[in-house]
């Protein structure tokens, strides 16, 4: 059996999985990039899938290749760039955390996690990632892909819970390889793994390097039924209204108002209330003559 290089062997399962990893890995561009491109990567990725991201994150890297560059320019000019990727939050964020980090740190993404975690919009999953997939340390990658596996694999579970719990992180704690580096090489594997082959509702088994080892599988699979949450309708909500909105002042080179946010969204009601939010936000400044633009 395989050990890591703290001397410890590998589960059978880590054993597998990094073996699967070698042959199936995909050649995503921000697997091979400073940790600043780590750190944009998964900003973008967060609720948002990889074919959308990568066109995104590669102009963005071309344009901004280091914090510095993003803190020089405005935050008008990162949401224009984010452009549809949705929940612009995300964006403006990121363009605070440029600022912080050229401040801050010389214009370099620290290799300490209070330092990540105190980011805007940082927040426990991502420091984790960064640490791994930018430095090659060992931490806790834990998202839903990486949970669904585990929960799968180990304990029989077809579907994680909403969120983590100590149990699950202690049971982590213990799977992970010890040694930094395979354990890092581990958190990127179980992930593609997850998001190929042991997907949420049509798992591949039948391509599972695990298959006849899966507590999930030699249970036969039991599925509880959980309760459905609800989807909120996008169609005529108040983000399909901010949406429309952000997407008008992203392409207009001056402030906008009156008949051009009418033609937005009729309604003004609907239309005042997502103004209003997105100012709030800091993702719209409001101007004289209730005229509106990206920040600055």
């Amino acid at each position: 059996m395989a050990r890591d290089g703290a001397g410890q062997a590998d589960s059978a399962l880590v054993a597998a999985l990094l073996r699967w990893y070698a042959v199936h890995e995909r050649p995503l561009p921000w697997r091979h990039t400073s940790p600043w491109g780590v750190l944009v990567s998964e900003f973008m990725l967060q609720q948002t899938p990889v074919d959308r991201v990568l066109p995104v994150w590669e102009a963005w890297l071309a344009r901004w290749p280091s914090p510095e560059a993003l803190a020089s320019d405005s935050v008008a000019d990162a949401l224009r760039a984010w452009g549809r990727l949705g929940y612009p939050r995300r964006a403006r964020w990121l363009h605070q955390s440029a600022v912080v980090l050229t401040e801050q740190y010389g214009g370099a993404v620290p290799n300490d996690p209070d330092a990540l975690r105190a980011l805007p919009g940082v927040g426990e999953y991502t420091t984790a990632a960064v640490l791994a997939f930018a430095f090659g340390r060992r931490s806790l990658v834990l998202d839903t892909n990486v949970r669904r596996v585990v929960s799968r694999t180990v304990s029989g579970i077809a579907q994680p819970t909403a969120h983590i719990t100590s149990a699950e992180r202690d049971r982590a704690d213990t799977l992970w390889p010890r040694s930094h580096a395979r354990a890092a090489r581990w958190s990127a594997a179980v992930m593609e793994f997850g998001a190929l082959v042991c997907t949420a509702r049509r798992p591949a088994c039948g391509l599972c390097p695990v298959q006849r080892t899966c507590t999930w599988t030699r249970a036969g699979q039991p599925v509880v039924e959980a309760p459905v949450a609800r989807q909120d309708q996008y169609e005529g909500s108040d983000r399909q209204v901010r949406g429309r909105i952000m997407a008008l002042l992203r392409d207009s080179a001056a402030p906008v108002g009156g008949a051009h946010l009418r033609a937005a969204w009729s309604d003004d009601e609907q239309r005042e209330r997502a103004l209003a939010g997105l100012v709030s936000d800091g993702l719209v400044t409001r101007l004289a003559r209730n005229r509106y633009a990206l920040p600055d």
